[in-house]
């Protein structure tokens, strides 16, 4: 059987290699100390061999897909279940994710002055919904990654709605975002593996508890596929970013992980509801920002999306470095 969580815990540990045993917590601690190393150093590769790493774009949805499925294996039943029974912290963090994170971008624009467009990729940036990367950094982090999961879906389910509006109203310029295509892309994304993950985990309990101790790995280097697809799809950009449009888009995520904290804080929860809530909030679909921009405004507004895309997996990892080694 499965490892079987203390009654008294809000929500199971978001994997079960932190919890059952010294050879996987020891996995799990190695994985999120060279996290952020891998994130940094295959950006830095795409950046310098980017012809080389181009054509890894076209397996961005497959890695986001295998992540995805490696974060169900770590779920059961009850952790929905768990949230279910607490709406608030997924009800307050979305608020916090579409309310707080677009105007704290527009400030953020207007008190570094940059020009319209870039200023229009960073509220663009602060509109989009939270980024499936999330999901693994809250893992890595020792978050509720089943509140993490919950957020995911339901942001970017009210993405083709309230991003255009939120862009048209802070930005001044309408972006369609077609439902069906959303509801489409978090169907095969985000929902089809981890019920996968999960329905294998039930099926086959001792196969998947075996194979618990790699699943950081699988994440990680995931992630890091992932990155080094989109920095080498957009070096001609980020090379051309000035120091400013860095400045803000590193505010804009701390302070996104900041205000998340504090809206964990606010529904008085457990340190791993806190910590799901701060990654979620400060983690953009930043990808789907810089395609926007690049599509509806010009290349100069996809930067703040491109710079994003690498920034906040680099400081989702330092954040689960030091999160993964902390007791809950």
């Amino acid at each position: 059987m499965t490892h079987t969580p203390p009654p008294a815990s809000e929500a199971r540990q978001a994997t079960t290699a932190q919890t059952s045993g010294s050879g996987p917590a020891r996995g799990a601690r190695l994985a999120v100390t060279v996290f952020p190393l891998l994130i940094l150093g295959g950006a830095a590769l795409a950046l310098l061999m980017p012809s080389t790493f181009e054509p890894l774009s076209a397996g961005i949805t497959p890695g986001l897909m295998v992540i995805m499925f490696g974060m169900g294996l770590t779920l059961t039943l009850p952790d929905f279940a768990l949230v279910l029974k607490r709406p608030l912290p997924v009800l307050l963090g979305v608020a916090f994710q579409f309310g707080i994170m677009p105007l704290l971008a527009l400030g953020i624009a207007t008190l570094l002055q940059l020009p319209p467009a870039l200023a229009a990729g960073m509220v663009l940036v602060g509109c989009v919904p939270g980024g499936t990367s999330s999901n693994v950094v809250t893992y890595l982090a020792r978050g509720d990654v089943a509140l993490s999961v919950t957020m995911t879906a339901i942001s970017t389910l009210l993405a083709p709605l309230l991003t255009p509006v939120l862009t048209l109203w802070l930005a001044g310029q309408y972006l369609p975002v077609a439902a069906s295509d959303m509801a489409a892309s978090i169907v095969q994304i985000v929902l089809i593996p981890v019920v996968g993950g999960i329905l294998l985990r039930l099926l086959l309990p001792r196969i998947v508890a075996a194979i618990q101790p790699v699943l950081p790995w699988v994440s990680t280097l995931g992630i890091t596929f992932v990155v080094m697809a989109v920095v080498a799809t957009s070096h001609d950009v980020i090379a051309s970013a000035g120091a400013l449009l860095m400045l803000g888009v590193v505010l804009h995520n701390v302070l996104g992980f900041g205000i998340g904290y504090l809206a964990g804080t606010l529904t008085r929860g457990s340190t791993a509801t806190r910590r799901a809530i701060a990654v979620e909030v400060g983690m953009q679909n930043s990808g789907l920002a810089a395609g926007l921009g690049g599509q509806y405004f010009s290349a100069e507004a996809a930067l703040p999306g491109a710079i994003f895309s690498v920034w906040h997996n680099i400081s989702g990892g330092l954040l689960a470095s030091i999160w993964g080694r902390r007791a809950r």
